[in-house]
């Protein structure tokens, strides 16, 4: 099963989306946007770069936890991934992001 997109409005007013796995995992978080037009352009901004192995910073958190951050071309981050407990879990991440990044379904739930 492909994944989606969750299009939310946060307890704030600003809206987000993750992208979820097939397994209804949540593989990628957005930022916080002012507009729900700005958080659809960051969707359209995942749906593009994501298919791009260069387009993936890999880090490590404090604790020594690695994740990734996916850039646009403009070297601004759009999604930052959870912790993983290993790298190659993380590496199994980006290749599921990369499977379901470029999907076109979005469960808007900006009016919930």
């Amino acid at each position: 099963m492909a994944g989606w997109y969750v299009l939310s409005t946060r307890k704030d007013g600003q809206f987000q989306f993750v992208l979820k796995a097939g397994n209804a995992e949540t593989i990628l978080t957005s930022e916080a946007y002012t507009t729900e037009a700005a958080a659809r352009n960051g969707i359209a901004s995942v749906q593009k770069n994501s298919p791009l192995d260069e387009r993936y910073e890999r880090l490590e958190s404090k604790n020594g936890k690695p994740y990734f951050n996916l850039k646009a071309g403009n070297h601004q981050v759009i999604g930052t991934s959870e912790l993983y407990e290993s790298a190659a879990a993380c590496e199994k991440g980006i290749a599921s992001v990369k499977t379901n990044g470029p999907t076109e379904t979005i469960k808007d739930k900006t009016d919930e």
